[in-house]
């Protein structure tokens, strides 16, 4: 059978939180499941360098979305999990790529300005890059699907250009790959503005979260009196629907809705109703976590021939694209 390949990755900027899940890990786990798709699945750590971090622990840091992973059933039988920069094909790859794509083109990226606002002081040349290496992450696999967030779409848009560039330049035949979307694509933060985000302070559930933790996160999502002519369609009150949506249904969303515009909504009891759905989804992915955590060895050995597999993928397109190119 001709499978197709995915690959996708999430960044080790922080622990995993329902964002990630939702967002990328649901659509990696669909894919997996798949006989259809061949799947491959990354730590990308090089990503998470091109802004400040701390050196000391981030080992660790890396390891905890490969837990994460695991336990969330990412399963190392049916998909290539392996850490980015394990897998050094990669960054040669994407240098070789880098010689297709103008410095004005990644300049305008509306990412790139995003970052340049959020780091002033740190507009590093790796900043600039990441989409050129995202870029290589996927087209080192030829995959056609990655399962990553609509905010990664004007990346994947470069990765498209990379490949026809590339395949009209030098006779290859990169695919075009394309966004796989998951219902829970976008998750709102718990700050009431935005996306659910690492880097935002109090903005997000992690998959770790007790019950507790989760009620407590969800009391401090802001809202109003419960009650009014029309539901707000931003802020926290759109934000807590948009969490009932996801884990109740459009059904129970509805009856919130005629609720706000007669008798009122409870926010309490609605925020622990939600408390108690999102817990009871990770609570399995916890209890797994736990044992793998013990089993240090077994996650070594995942790691290790993770990093061997795509290396023999990734390796042969490299050879591909170098000859191509008149460097073998």
């Amino acid at each position: 059978m001709n499978q197709k390949r995915v690959l996708s990755g999430i960044r080790a900027n922080g622990r995993l939180h329902l964002g990630n899940y939702l967002g990328a890990v649901k659509g990696m786990l669909s894919l997996q499941d798949n006989p259809d798709y061949e799947t491959f699945y990354m730590v990308a750590d090089l990503h998470s360098i091109n802004v400040p971090y701390e050196p000391l622990g981030f080992r660790q840091a890396v390891r905890e979305v490969v837990l994460d992973y695991l336990a969330a059933g990412l399963d190392p039988e049916k998909s290539t999990i392996f850490i980015q920069s394990e897998v050094p094909e990669h960054v040669e790859l994407s240098y070789l790529f880098s010689t297709v794509i103008t410095v004005a083109r990644m300049q305008h990226l509306p990412t790139f300005k995003e970052k340049v606002k959020a780091y002033p002081e740190n507009v590093n040349m790796a900043l600039l890059y990441y989409p050129v290496l995202m870029a290589a992450d996927i087209l080192a696999y030829k995959a056609g699907l990655v399962p990553v967030g609509i905010d990664q779409e004007p990346h994947l848009e470069i990765a498209r250009e990379v490949a026809q560039k590339m395949n009209d330049r030098y006779g290859l035949a990169l695919p075009e790959p394309v966004r796989f979307a998951t219902p829970g694509e976008y998750v709102p933060s718990l700050t009431g503005a935005g996306k659910m985000a690492k880097s935002v302070e109090g903005s997000a559930i992690l998959l770790t979260d007790s019950l507790e933790d989760i009620k407590g996160r969800l009391a401090k999502l802001p809202t109003d009196s419960g009650k009014g002519g029309s539901v707000p369609t931003e802020g926290g009150v759109s934000n807590l629907f948009k969490f009932v949506e996801l884990f109740l249904g459009e059904g129970r969303v509805n009856e919130l809705r005629k609720q706000y515009m007669n008798e009122g909504v409870r926010y309490g009891e609605v925020k622990s109703e939600v408390a108690e759905v999102i817990y009871k989804e990770l609570k399995p992915m916890q209890e797994m976590r736990a044992e793998l955590e013990k089993d240090t060895n077994k996650v070594d050995k995942i790691i290790t021939e993770g990093a061997e597999k795509a290396r023999k993928v990734a390796s042969e397109t490299l050879q591909e694209v170098k000859q191509a190119m008149g460097l073998v």
